[in-house]
């Protein structure tokens, strides 16, 4: 799954800028920079769980197998 440890990173970085950091800056809010990457991870934790679980309801294609004839490449000289 490999949404879910860039989500937590990209999470965890915005938590680290909205709680712990506490720099005052011209032009960029760093709360706000930390809570919207906050949204961000958690909503792409939340994708990554809905699409790439292997419980997941959406996003996973089902692998149907059907009997085929096997053909021997001996038995056909013209195949390649």
């Amino acid at each position: 799954m490999p949404g879910i440890g860039i989500s937590v990173f990209l999470f965890a970085v915005g938590a680290i800028l909205a709680l712990a950091v506490n720099v005052q800056t011209q032009g960029i809010d760093l709360d706000t920079v930390g809570v919207i990457l906050m949204v961000v991870g958690a909503v792409g934790f939340l994708a990554s769980m809905l699409f790439w679980a292997p419980w997941a309801p959406y996003g996973r294609d089902r692998t149907v197998v059907r009997d085929r004839e096997v053909i021997d490449r001996a038995d056909h000289p013209h195949t390649h």
